[in-house]
């Protein structure tokens, strides 16, 4: 069960979510649309990525990284299908 980050030390926190922002910008995601900061006790982790298995990975890397601490996650896929029409200008 996830705790709030007030019961954790802060520093530990700062420790872990820098950490994290360094995982997800220097492994195999080389990720640097995802946000990670402490927000309300809680850490939320924000941003876009390019497919649906970099999001599970990025969710994976965050379960990893924040075992035991509350986490919000607002990680979405960008839509990058072909377009079925031409775009209409005025």
């Amino acid at each position: 069960m996830s705790e709030p980050v007030a019961q954790h030390s802060e520093e530990n926190v700062e420790y872990r979510v820098a950490h994290l922002r360094d995982r997800l910008a220097a492994e195999e995601l080389g990720e640097l649309g995802v946000r990670a900061e402490v927000r309300a006790g809680a850490v939320v982790v924000s941003g876009t990525v390019p497919s649906a298995q970099c999001r599970e990975t990025v969710l994976r890397t965050v379960r990893e990284e924040l075992d035991g601490l509350a986490v919000h996650t607002d990680v979405v896929v960008a839509e990058n299908a072909t377009p079925d029409h031409a775009e209409e200008l005025p």
